[in-house]
């Protein structure tokens, strides 16, 4: 059973997420600030976080920025917020939230959204299938393993921490080598689901995962083809 921890300030609201994501067969965890929420994940593993961003003592973008420092780089954190500007969205995915949801919301689309990530980060696919099914993938310096969720370097061993999105998107890139997608094309492939919304969700998670490839391996890979979409080269 997938553990997810569910922090808001707002009791009623996150009684109400649990409440619908309990119907679903998961078990929940609520924490109520930031500090608490820092807390619990350090004392157990969660499959998923629910985190909102107006929060007492650590607001969510602190709690998100901690939590991807100190190891839950995988961990899929679907943020809400009542601020609804693109601005505030792309400050939460740039802190490394996987999705951004707006107050007041949908609790079945919250439902979608959850198992959406937990799909993305936890259905591994099964051997046999090809580059895009399971089985390695060398991009330089580094080894991009769908079988395991890693990216390795092959020179020392080192593990780069991505998050599932941005592993997500690491992988389709160079699975299939001088191939151009669109912005569409990466969502829908990546998150599963239909692009809903002219956004730039693709294009913050990209910049994110440029910046800690260039940190780690002093080359970016990823290149945008202006009008067209991003491709690895071949």
């Amino acid at each position: 059973m997938k553990k997810l921890l569910i922090v808001d300030d707002d009791r009623e609201i996150a009684e109400l997420i649990q409440i619908y994501l309990a119907n679903e067969g998961y078990a929940t965890v609520l924490a109520h600030d930031g500090e608490e929420a820092l807390a619990m994940a350090a004392a157990e593993p969660f499959h998923l976080i629910v985190l909102d961003i107006m929060m007492p003592k650590a607001d969510g973008l602190e709690v998100c920025r901690q939590l991807r420092r100190e190891g839950s780089a995988q961990v899929p954190i679907l943020m809400l917020s009542a601020k609804a500007a693109d601005m505030d969205k792309i400050m939460g995915l740039m802190t490394g939230a996987d999705d951004y949801m707006v107050k007041p919301f949908n609790p079945l689309e919250l439902v979608a959204r959850v198992k959406s990530l937990l799909r993305r980060a936890y259905q591994f696919p099964k051997a046999g299938g090809g580059s895009d099914a399971g089985g390695a993938v060398e991009l330089g310096p580094i080894v991009i393993d769908k079988s395991t969720h890693t990216v390795t370097c092959r020179q020392d061993g080192r593990q780069l921490h991505l998050t599932s999105t941005e592993f997500g998107i690491l992988h389709l890139l160079a699975s299939h080598p001088g191939k151009v997608f669109s912005a569409e094309d990466i969502f829908q492939q990546v998150w599963k689901e239909k692009f809903y919304e002219s956004n730039n969700t693709v294009m913050v998670h990209i910049s994110k995962l440029r910046d800690k490839l260039e940190q780690e391996t002093g080359d970016k890979f990823i290149v945008t083809v202006w009008g067209v979409g991003y491709k690895i080269e071949g």
